[in-house]
């Protein structure tokens, strides 16, 4: 829950019964309430504005406005929902796109009840749904589709300090914080401030965007056998 309320979803997708479906399982969660649903692009943005929903649920391809300028224009209004892309990854090429346009996360569309309620509390929570295997699956696999823009200059990050650079090689990594605390040796809680003091220097949303920014900076580097 967000507060003391439900998490309010919002399903935008062309095929109703991938809404209905995805419905009907939120709709059974005690502490989900899904509050609209939309059939393309252009209606998921007006049907944010009106609903003001937590979390959206957004299909890539879709009519009118595909599901990345959708979320690219959410993203621009400084909506308070965030979005959570729907996707088959097997044959999405442009999930790396709706990364960068400002996604919190991405869910395969035959995720179980359980997968779906939990990337939906995953995002609202202001986390990001991002899975260590499926992020560098992710990167090495649409890094080379997407059109690459200019890498960072190092005085985009340079305000980052030693240990918070390390930090966000390994967010970028698919690390979760208590694997970084591991791997750092520190406790958990040091993590969690290393990470907002990222977000906040670097003027990101969350760690999805902070592990596409690291890939553009240069600071993780796909190979074929994964992240390095």
């Amino acid at each position: 829950m967000t507060g003391s309320r439900p998490v309010r979803v919002l399903i935008a997708d062309d095929q109703m019964m991938v809404r209905e479906g995805f419905s009907v399982l939120l709709g059974a969660m005690p502490d989900i309430e899904v509050v609209g649903e939309a059939v393309n692009g252009r209606e998921a943005v007006r049907q944010v504005a009106a609903l003001d929903p937590d979390v959206v649920l957004m299909d890539i391809r879709m009519p009118e406005l595909s599901g990345i300028e959708a979320t690219r224009e959410i993203v621009a209004a400084d909506a308070a929902a965030r979005v959570l892309i729907l996707t088959t990854f097997d044959l999405d090429e442009y999930v790396y796109q709706a990364l960068r346009a400002g996604a919190s996360g991405f869910l395969l569309k035959d995720a179980s009840a359980r997968q779906l309620a939990e990337g939906v509390r995953v995002v609202a929570s202001g986390d990001a749904l991002l899975a260590p295997g499926v992020t560098r699956r992710l990167i090495t696999e649409f890094s080379r589709l997407a059109e690459r823009p200019q890498a960072p200059g190092p005085g985009q990050y340079g305000e980052l300090t030693e240990r918070e650079t390390e930090v966000l090689v390994q967010i970028a990594q698919g690390l979760s914080n208590a694997e970084i605390a591991d791997r750092l040796f520190v406790a958990e809680s040091t993590v969690k401030t290393h990470v907002s003091r990222i977000l906040v220097k670097l003027s990101l949303r969350d760690r999805t965007q902070a592990a596409v920014f690291a890939y553009e900076a240069g600071l993780v580097t796909p190979t074929p056998g994964g992240l390095r």
